[in-house]
Order: structure tokens, then C-alpha cells, then sequence
């Protein structure tokens, strides 16, 4: 009993912080989302202006567009990367491959724009070098299919960190079977190596579409805010860089979540099925 209520001593400084940080802004932000500005008046006006504005809507569609395309652009390429790095084994260059991985997934925001720029920009070193060669003559940094590219990048160390412990699931001993039993290498992994990856693929699907819903100093730092998505928008609603109108931005913030949570639910039920299923 003693060791139970020292334990629960211990917890009590997180809870606070939790509270603190987390429930506390996300309170407040949901209630003042509610009050406008602009009509003086509490009410969903926000939500009715947002909703009824083309401009937002072009940044919900502009975020929902480049972070889909990049998380499954991301996934694909961090489901081949692992899978390769499990078919290595304990060597050299796993070890090397694993420790890079781990430390570009901290890699991002201010920094990765910049060395992007460098690299990719319209006067990058790459650029030129590709355009002498008459490669890549169409391609713009600062344009939307840039922007994925970039955000891909950032999803793909993530996705392998995610999606490498998720082979530990797949046993020898049943591709083996599978072998003896007449299946190729196709029909193992469409009956039983994707199926049993499913859950990880979609966990990690849905945390990748979280990351880049919710990049902002990157995208920031690369077109600094004149590209149209939420998260820049919300900033230039609390900052006032264009007009300040911090409970519109509150309902921009709501509404984020919203759709998050959203994912989030179908991620809930797509693995309660895969369980179903399972059983």
C-alpha cells in the first residue's frame, strides 16, 4: 500500500504538467473559439466564416492534400527501407543505417528548409546541376509538388523508426510453410505479410499524417507563411501578421483537431476489426 502511494507521489508532477500544458490550452482555445470578433457575440460565427471562406478551405484542402500525399509517400518508402534493413541483419551498415535514421528524424524544421534551399532551391546546387543535364526543368521548390517532397523526406526516418519493430511479428517458420505449400513470394505477402503488417501500416499512416498536419516551421521557414495551409494560417491570425483575430485562429486550431480525432477513430475501428478478424 505504501509503495502504491509513493508511486502515485511520483505521477502527481505529471499529472499537473499535463494538465497544465496540454488540457488547460486546449480548453481554452475550444471556448474562445466560440467568441467572434467580428459579430461581438458568442456563437459558431468562427466556424461559419471558416467554413463558408474559400481561402480556408483552400488551406484545410492545400494541408489535408500535402500531408496525405507525403505520409503515403513516406510510408511506402519506409516500408521497403525496414523491411531492407531487417534483411541485413546485425551488420555494419544496419547499425550505421539505423543510428542515421534515428538521427534525421529529429531532423527538421528551420535547418531542413535551409539545406533544402541550398540543395533544391531555384539557384540550389543540385538544380543547376540536374538542369545542365536537362533534368528537372519543371521542378519549383516553393511550389506544392516541392513541398512534398520535402515533407517526405521527414516522414521517411519517422516511418522506418515506426515501422521496423513491426517485422517482429513476421515469423520464418510461416514463410516457409507457405512455400512448401505452393506460394510464392506474391501470394505470401498478400495473404499473410500485409495482413498481419496492417495495423503497424495504418498506426504509422495515421502518426505521419498527425506530423505533417501539424509541420509548421519547416513549411514556414521555406515560403515564410505564403503558402496556404492551416498551421500558417492559424500563426498569422495570433500574430496579426495580416490581421489579428486570435479566436479565428482558435477555431482553425478546433477544427485541426477535430479532424484528427477523426482519423484517429477510423484508426481505432479499422484495428478493432483487424483484431475481430484475427479472432
Amino acid at each position: 500500500m505504501k509503495a502504491k502511494w509513493l508511486a502515485l507521489l511520483f505521477v502527481v508532477p505529471f499529472v499537473v504538467f499535463f494538465i497544465a500544458f496540454q488540457i488547460a490550452p486546449l480548453v481554452w482555445i475550444a471556448v474562445s473559439s466560440f467568441y467572434s470578433d467580428n459579430y461581438e457575440a458568442w456563437g459558431f460565427g468562427n466556424y461559419s466564416d471558416i467554413l463558408t471562406s474559400p481561402f480556408y478551405l483552400q488551406a484545410i484542402r492545400f494541408s489535408l492534400d500535402i500531408s496525405i500525399r507525403s505520409s503515403l509517400y513516406g510510408l511506402l518508402i519506409a516500408l521497403v527501407g525496414s523491411y531492407s534493413l531487417r534483411q541485413l541483419g546485425k551488420t555494419k551498415l544496419h547499425n550505421f543505417m539505423m543510428s542515421f535514421t534515428n538521427m534525421t528524424s529529429n531532423f527538421a524544421g528551420v535547418p531542413l528548409a535551409f539545406a533544402f534551399i541550398i540543395l533544391l532551391g531555384l539557384n540550389g546546387c543540385l538544380t543547376l546541376l540536374l538542369h545542365k543535364f536537362g533534368l528537372m526543368e519543371g521542378f519549383n521548390l516553393y511550389s506544392r509538388d516541392g513541398i512534398i517532397v520535402l515533407y517526405t523526406y521527414f516522414q521517411i526516418p519517422l516511418g522506418i523508426l515506426l515501422m521496423y519493430p513491426a517485422f517482429d511479428a513476421l515469423r520464418e517458420d510461416w514463410r516457409e510453410s507457405a512455400s512448401l505449400l505452393g506460394a510464392g513470394r506474391w501470394s505470401y505477402w498478400r495473404y499473410i505479410g500485409l495482413p498481419v503488417l496492417t495495423p503497424a501500416l495504418v498506426g504509422t499512416f495515421v502518426i505521419l499524417l498527425a506530423n505533417a498536419l501539424g509541420a509548421y516551421a519547416t513549411i514556414y521557414a521555406l515560403t515564410t507563411g505564403n503558402f496556404n495551409v492551416i498551421p500558417v494560417r492559424i500563426s498569422a491570425l495570433v500574430a496579426g501578421d495580416i490581421s489579428l483575430d486570435p479566436n479565428t485562429g482558435s477555431a482553425l486550431a478546433v477544427l485541426l483537431v477535430i479532424l484528427m480525432a477523426f482519423i484517429t477513430f477510423i484508426h481505432q475501428w479499422l484495428l478493432r476489426r483487424s483484431y475481430l478478424n484475427a479472432r
